[in-house]
């Protein structure tokens, strides 16, 4: 194993931050990257990777690695160190209200002028020059701030991972994933051994998330080039919800971490033969019919729905209690799927998301994520 340091531009005088990846077995090969707690306030993914990487020490030693896994346990130094009358403001940097898991680059628009007149009709040579146009492109690019430099180290870190693995969590929720509809078919297993109770697809959701710039990017260049000039899926990129910010637990880390390692012996990362595969618990939706839930008034905001449950239209899923006028507003859904997610505020203002169902019919347009 060895280990890097990445030196974040310093944003003040006396202050200077940095990054670091722990990089376990052969280059060379295939390459997987995996972070945790981009949102710095998404702790189970911290404590997922730390077993993991647990786990990794023991396969190395033990000659099992077919590939190189990068571990980033804490990709944003910056959120951890923003506290706010004892709460941690790790979604948002508060210099500039930008959510840390938006506006990384886009590697489709930065690779496309480097590569026009290379591609051949040879797919693993198309991968490889575009991998390395993604390296060279991103070594010119000179970040301005802290963030910037943030975004910038994870990226060269990741670009030209084979598979690419981003752990978050939500507020309140079930075990759920979020990945490109090209790759489900790849993706599911890792869906099934981790137990996911819903399986979001979205080519492009909006913002440059992390995840997406991996994947969106040979999806871009599939479209563009693939009437002339084999592109394989290049990247399997994951965004995966451990459940809520309060699920930190040994026996929740020890499970997430052993389904990554099963996964990864499924793709040959590690040699082996896998544990059976789970059922997988619901199929896969689109993200565009994900029903966001929105209380309509003000109030206590008390649920009658556990995360996780299969819901259909029509079923109570929260009540809006206003104490001053003695009235209970109950929301219901309109759509049939699992509730997936939940606010973890118990008070309600009028207007906010109060909980997400995930639906089969897509029926949303434009930014498809949470701010």
């Amino acid at each position: 194993m060895q280990i890097q340091t990445h030196p974040l531009i310093s944003p003040a005088l006396g202050t200077e931050r940095h990054l670091q990846s722990f990089h376990y077995g052969p280059s060379g090969a295939q390459k997987v990257y995996i972070q945790s707690s981009l949102h710095a306030d998404e702790l189970p993914g911290m404590l997922a990777s730390w077993a993991l990487r647990r786990k990794l020490a023991a396969l190395e030693a033990a000659n099992k690695l077919r590939g190189e896994v990068v571990i980033v346990p804490v990709p944003n130094p910056i959120g951890l160190n923003q506290h706010l009358l004892g709460q941690m403001i790790g979604r948002f940097e508060t210099n500039t209200a930008s959510n840390f898991n938006r506006n990384f680059h886009d590697l489709a628009a930065l690779v496309t002028p480097r590569i026009e007149g290379r591609l051949t009709g040879d797919a693993a040579h198309n991968a490889s020059t575009i991998r390395a146009a993604m390296r060279d492109a991103l070594a010119e690019q000179t970040p301005r701030t802290e963030l910037e430099s943030q975004r910038l180290a994870l990226q060269r870190l990741s670009c030209d991972a084979d598979i690419v693995l981003d752990l978050h969590c939500d507020f309140e929720g079930a075990m759920h994933i979020y990945t490109n509809p090209d790759l489900w078919p790849e993706v599911e297993p890792l869906a099934r051994y981790l137990d996911a109770k819903a399986s979001l697809l979205a080519l492009n959701s909006i913002g440059n998330p992390f995840d997406e710039i991996h994947s969106f990017c040979w999806s871009e260049l599939r479209a563009r080039y693939s009437d002339r000039y084999p592109i394989p899926h290049g990247s399997i990129s994951v965004t995966i919800e451990l459940r809520g910010q309060a699920d930190v637990s040994y026996g929740h880390a020890e499970h997430d971490a052993q389904a990554i390692v099963e996964y990864l012996t499924c793709r040959g990362v590690i040699d082996g033969t896998p544990a059976h595969m789970p059922p997988l618990a619901h199929p896969a939706t689109p993200l565009a019919g994900s029903e966001p839930l929105i209380s309509p008034v003000s109030g206590v905001l008390v649920f009658r729905t556990p995360a996780g449950t299969w819901v259909e239209p029509g079923q109570e899923i929260a009540d809006i209690v206003d104490p001053l006028l003695d009235r209970v507003v109950t929301i219901k859904n309109n759509t049939a799927g699992v509730l997936y997610a939940r606010h973890k505020t118990r008070f309600a203002t009028t207007g906010m998301e109060i909980a997400r169902v995930a639906g089969a019919t897509p029926f949303r347009t434009g930014s498809l994520l949470s701010p």
